[in-house]
């Protein structure tokens, strides 16, 4: 699945807001999502482990990346040149990244923080609990930041998710495995709500 599918589903859903998690070793080649098909793409590309990029980088992509190879100043230079595009950046951390290494400056930069709650490359993993702490200290950092859980989210533990802060819900399993997706959309559209009703009291 890559910018031909995207393409296509935008064409039919021209409305639609996609927010596109890709896992590629270089998010600044991924240039081809960078186009006008695209006005409304989040797309979180994560770094995988490789060789430190030459000084001279050049970024052409909308990206959340995971904070591997970069330092705090060239991760803000990442996304400032991601929104030059004309698109959102995200900033994604696995589940044995630290929250703490997602500085002030990177979370004032970018439109979304992501916490993975499993390890990124395979659906139907077990939610991983502990990734909750990292969800509150963001939270209580940034009050008004868009903070999305990622990884085996279901009915059951999606209260945990709101109550802990995240505002912003990605599910694969627990809606197309459901006998009703509908249902379980709700149910998460509904805990989210209910958990930011209860924090405005």
């Amino acid at each position: 699945m890559g910018a031909p599918i995207l393409k296509c589903v935008k064409q039919d859903v021209p409305n639609i807001y996609m927010d596109c998690h890709m896992m590629v070793s270089e998010p600044e080649r991924v240039s081809i999502l960078s186009s006008s098909y695209f006005p409304k793409l989040l797309a979180k590309v994560e770094s995988m482990e490789r060789s430190p990029p030459s000084p001279n980088i050049t970024i052409k992509s909308i990206a959340a990346f995971y904070l591997t190879w970069l330092n705090p100043e060239e991760h803000v230079a990442l996304i400032k040149n991601i929104h030059s595009k004309g698109m959102k950046a995200g900033v994604a951390i696995s589940p044995a990244t630290p929250s703490t290494a997602i500085t002030d400056a990177i979370a004032q930069a970018a439109d979304m923080l992501l916490v993975m709650t499993v390890e990124p490359g395979q659906g139907g993993q077990k939610f991983k609990h502990e990734c909750m702490s990292k969800v509150r200290e963001l939270r209580s950092r940034f009050p008004d930041k868009d903070i999305e859980v990622d990884g085996g989210v279901t009915p059951k533990n999606i209260d945990e998710c709101a109550e802990a802060g995240s505002n912003v819900i990605v599910a694969g399993t627990a809606i197309f495995t459901a006998e009703d997706p509908a249902d379980v959309i709700s149910a998460f559209k509904k805990a989210i709500n209910q958990a930011n009703l209860r924090k405005a009291l």
